[in-house]
């Protein structure tokens, strides 16, 4: 008894073609977890009062570039570690020279370019002193005698007679603060991770059909 085996098409073939099948699978399901992260996170900043601007610098990039691979990687991260950093940790901050934090109040308006705004720089633009203030409870003041604008913001007044000239609370004095808990970046991270399994089976099979 002969017994013939022919195998059609060539199993060689077939074998690489389902390689490129899976290295096509890899990478595409990579790049959609890496896009759906970088999503999520921009929503999770602009959903916590962030602004756009700093969701705007959470980036992904994918590996090897431009090339197809059963062992593709991507990588999601922002171009301000720290800030955002801040933000999905809550941190403990303190004075680095062990004295004061100045808070600013609503009255002492924003610095360069939209930023908190420190007491030196505040002297320098509205051209009054600050004075401080000590008080046994709660936070200690640095005040000034200005007048409120229209914005509610504190300026010196151009009454010769004083009117409307008022002690205005420009910074809050505190020896410490603990920056809220705003964003939680493990979460979503945990969640394209869980996806990438099904994101692979789902890409191979498509491009197979």
């Amino acid at each position: 008894m002969k017994l013939k085996l022919d195998i059609a098409p060539d199993i060689v073939a077939m074998m690489a073609a389902e390689i490129r099948a899976g290295e096509r699978a890899v990478t595409a399901a990579t790049r959609e977890a890496a896009g759906s992260l970088k999503t999520a996170w921009r929503g999770q900043i602009t959903g916590a009062g962030l602004g756009q601007r700093l969701a705007n610098i959470i980036r992904a990039e994918q590996f090897p570039k431009g090339k197809a691979s059963l062992n593709a990687a991507a990588l999601v991260w922002s171009k301000a570690p720290v800030i955002v950093g801040a933000h999905d940790t809550g941190p403990l901050i303190r004075s680095r020279n062990g004295f004061w934090l100045a808070i600013p109040t609503e009255a002492a308006g924003r610095g360069v370019r939209g930023g908190k705004i420190t007491p030196g720089q505040w002297e320098r633009r509205s051209g009054l002193r600050l004075r401080f203030v000590y008080r046994r409870t709660g936070p200690s003041l640095l005040v000034a005698e200005a007048r409120l604008n229209t914005k509610g913001r504190a300026v010196a007044s151009r009454s010769k007679t004083g009117r409307c000239v008022a002690t205005v609370p420009i910074f809050l004095l505190v020896p410490q603060v603990r920056l809220p808990k705003r964003l939680d970046l493990a979460r979503d991270a945990d969640r394209a991770l869980d996806r990438l399994p099904g994101l692979i089976v789902a890409n191979w099979v498509e491009d197979r059909l």
